[in-house]
């Protein structure tokens, strides 16, 4: 998958591309969750980096309402 931005990176984006990424992110999420649930994930440090990059695009979108 990509890497993660910063929000410098994320606030340049458009509410609809913020959403979608999120949405990304969030499906992302439960893949990694399912992986971890069977013990197949290899790494383990991407479940927290989802979840940051979730809350910073929900922080941004939250900021410019």
């Amino acid at each position: 998958m990509s890497d993660n931005k910063n929000a410098k990176e994320l606030r340049a984006l458009s509410a609809a591309d913020l959403t979608e990424r999120m949405n990304e992110l969030a499906a992302e999420g439960m893949k990694l969750r399912f992986q971890k649930a069977t013990m197949q994930l290899n790494n383990t440090a991407r479940v927290g980096q989802v979840r940051r990059e979730i809350a910073r695009i929900k922080t941004i979108l939250a900021q410019r309402s």
